[in-house]
Protein backbone atom coordinates (compact mmCIF):
# COMPACT_ATOMS: atom_id res chain seq x y z
CA UNK A 1 0.00 0.00 0.00
CA UNK A 2 1.07 3.01 -1.30
CA UNK A 3 1.52 6.09 1.09
CA UNK A 4 -0.93 8.13 -0.67
CA UNK A 5 -3.57 5.39 0.15
CA UNK A 6 -2.14 4.99 3.83
CA UNK A 7 -3.32 9.14 3.81
CA UNK A 8 -6.48 8.49 2.22
CA UNK A 9 -7.32 5.42 5.02
CA UNK A 10 -6.14 8.03 7.54
CA UNK A 11 -8.42 10.94 6.57
CA UNK A 12 -11.43 8.76 6.01
CA UNK A 13 -11.34 7.57 9.46
CA UNK A 14 -10.71 11.03 10.77
CA UNK A 15 -13.71 11.99 9.14
CA UNK A 16 -15.90 9.19 10.17
CA UNK A 17 -14.68 10.39 13.88
CA UNK A 18 -15.45 13.94 13.36
CA UNK A 19 -19.08 13.11 11.98
CA UNK A 20 -19.78 10.73 14.80
CA UNK A 21 -19.11 13.07 17.04
CA UNK A 22 -20.39 15.82 15.60
CA UNK A 23 -23.60 13.85 15.36
CA UNK A 24 -23.67 13.01 18.94
CA UNK A 25 -23.27 16.33 20.59
CA UNK A 26 -26.06 17.57 18.18
CA UNK A 27 -28.04 15.18 19.98
CA UNK A 28 -26.81 16.14 23.28
CA UNK A 29 -28.15 19.67 22.97
CA UNK A 30 -25.46 21.82 20.93
CA UNK A 31 -26.53 23.59 17.47
CA UNK A 32 -24.87 22.54 14.24
CA UNK A 33 -22.04 25.10 14.54
CA UNK A 34 -21.07 24.79 17.49
CA UNK A 35 -20.83 20.78 16.90
CA UNK A 36 -18.53 20.81 14.09
CA UNK A 37 -16.14 23.43 16.03
CA UNK A 38 -15.81 20.66 19.23
CA UNK A 39 -16.19 17.20 16.99
CA UNK A 40 -12.55 18.80 15.69
CA UNK A 41 -11.23 19.51 18.60
CA UNK A 42 -9.80 16.11 19.21
CA UNK A 43 -8.32 17.26 22.61
CA UNK A 44 -12.05 18.44 23.82
CA UNK A 45 -13.30 14.86 25.31
CA UNK A 46 -16.77 14.11 24.19
CA UNK A 47 -18.04 13.25 27.66
CA UNK A 48 -16.96 16.01 29.14
CA UNK A 49 -18.67 17.97 26.29
CA UNK A 50 -22.52 16.38 26.86
CA UNK A 51 -21.86 16.53 30.63
CA UNK A 52 -21.38 20.04 30.95
CA UNK A 53 -25.03 20.10 28.80
CA UNK A 54 -26.17 17.42 31.20
CA UNK A 55 -25.38 19.16 34.20
CA UNK A 56 -27.32 22.19 33.15
CA UNK A 57 -24.75 24.37 31.59
CA UNK A 58 -25.65 26.18 28.40
CA UNK A 59 -24.04 25.96 25.07
CA UNK A 60 -22.88 29.81 25.63
CA UNK A 61 -21.00 28.67 28.49
CA UNK A 62 -20.05 25.18 28.27
CA UNK A 63 -17.94 26.64 24.87
CA UNK A 64 -16.63 28.99 26.68
CA UNK A 65 -15.60 25.96 29.29
CA UNK A 66 -14.03 23.68 26.78
CA UNK A 67 -12.66 26.36 24.35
Amino acid sequence: MSAAELELIHVSERDRIEQWRHEALERAGYDAEAAVVLAASHDIDLHDAVSLLERGCTVELALQILL
